[in-house]
This record gives structure tokens, C-alpha cells and sequence, in this order.
């Protein structure tokens, strides 16, 4: 999701002013040949362009969360599968750029990709909202590769639809999808299970592990 996810009602600010004195990780230090597509530190998003707060494509999450993380991988490639990651902790900075983004209805550049059956007011709630699990530091967002022999040759799964589509098709367990794009999101969410991770129902490329590690908090230093 865009903007928000379950959590609490009132998280607390964090006053970290770099990544590392808020104890998040770079998970290519655990795994150093993950795959990453982080969308929101380039121009290949709903906003159109990169996302204030993310000044590199890193993941980063914090400690517990990237080491169970790394955990889904290492069990995911015994069997030729590997994980591609959209996003992770996300600066709360950049969501409150999306909460501006959503209510410029003058900006419809990317309803065709990404909201093509909902108005842009629909938006703001459900799919974009002012406070973001990603800020805690442990959600993230990724889909599911199937590899070659020897694990190279990677090509995502099909999953019925691409990452950040607003669209009731990106529910999980969505029958608005094929057998195998079904298949394939459940294998994902039963891969992620294994390691404490909680699907959020209405995507499913969101994870968030459970319980959270510092679940009062809300961090808004940069990616860089």
C-alpha cells in the first residue's frame, strides 16, 4: 500500500537523525545480491518522479525485520524461488508527498497504470493515508521470482497485477485472478508466513512482520 497499513493510532516521532541511530539496516548487507527495484527513488511510480526521503534505492529495515527477511530468502532459493523488493522503510516525509499527490485531482497522469477503475478521491483512505507501517521499519513491499538452474535467470511471478495497483484486483485473495496468478501470490504469502510476516489483505505485496519490533515509532530519516 501507498500510504498506510494497520498500526497504532498515535505513533510516536522518532528522533534518529540518520539510519543508523534508528537501528535500520541495509538488507544488502545480509544479503548482498538482492534483488531490488526500489520504484520510489526513481520515476517508475504512481507520483511520477522520485519520492522526497529516498535519495538511493535501498531497502532498509530494522534489524529483527531484515534478518527475518534474509531468513525468506535463504529458504526461497532451495527451491529456485527468490524475492524482488519495491519498497521498505519509508520516510515520513514521503508519505506525506503522496498525501499531497492525492489530492492534486488536476494530476491524472498515471490513472491508466496504476487507478484506471477509481476516481482519485477514492484513494485518499484505504490505499493512501497519513501514516505509513513502512515508517516503522518493518513493512515491506516485493513480489516473488522464479529462478533457473544454478539461480540465475530470475523472472518475476505473475501475480495478476503490477505492484501499487489501486484496484480491489490487488487483494490477495482477489477471484478477479487466474489459478496460477492465485497460486502464486499464496506461495509468496505462505514463504513470508514462515518467517512472522503478516499479509495486508488489500495487497498482496505488503508484509509486515509480526509482532513489530518498535511499533510506537515513526522514522523520518532519509535513504541515502
Amino acid at each position: 500500500m501507498a500510504g498506510t497499513a494497520p498500526g497504532p493510532a498515535a505513533p510516536t516521532p522518532a528522533a534518529a537523525s540518520t539510519a543508523a541511530a534508528a537501528g535500520l539496516v541495509d538488507v544488502t548487507t545480509l544479503v548482498p545480491d538482492m534483488a531490488l527495484e526500489i520504484r520510489y527513488a526513481g520515476n517508475d511510480n504512481f507520483t511520477g518522479g522520485p519520492v522526497d526521503g529516498y535519495r538511493a534505492p535501498k531497502c532498509l529495515l530494522l534489524g529483527p525485520a531484515a534478518q527475518a527477511l534474509q531468513r525468506v530468502e535463504m529458504s526461497l532459493r532451495e527451491r529456485q524461488l527468490r524475492l524482488k523488493l519495491f519498497d521498505c522503510y519509508r520516510p515520513a516525509r514521503a508519505v506525506a508527498e503522496f498525501v499531497r499527490w492525492a489530492g492534486d485531482l488536476s494530476d491524472q497522469r498515471s490513472k491508466p497504470r496504476y487507478y484506471p477503475n477509481l476516481d482519485k478521491r477514492e484513494l485518499l483512505g484505504d490505499y493512501i493515508a497519513p501514516v505509513s507501517g513502512h515508517s516503522r521499519g518493518a513493512t515491506l513491499d516485493l513480489t516473488l521470482m522464479q529462478c533457473g538452474a544454478g539461480g540465475g535467470d530470475c523472472r518475476p511471478l505473475d501475480m495478476g497485477t503490477d505492484f501499487d495497483f489501486f484496484d480491489p484486483r490487488a487483494h490477495t485473495e482477489s477471484p478477479d485472478t487466474t489459478p496460477a496468478q492465485r497460486a502464486n501470490r499464496l506461495r509468496l504469502r505462505e514463504a513470508m508466513a514462515a518467517q512472522g510476516f503478516r499479509n495486508y489483505p488489500l495487497e498482496w505485496w505488503h508484509y509486515t512482520l509480526a509482532p513489530e519490533p518498535a511499533p510506537p515509532m515513526l522514522y523520518d530519516v532519509p535513504i541515502q
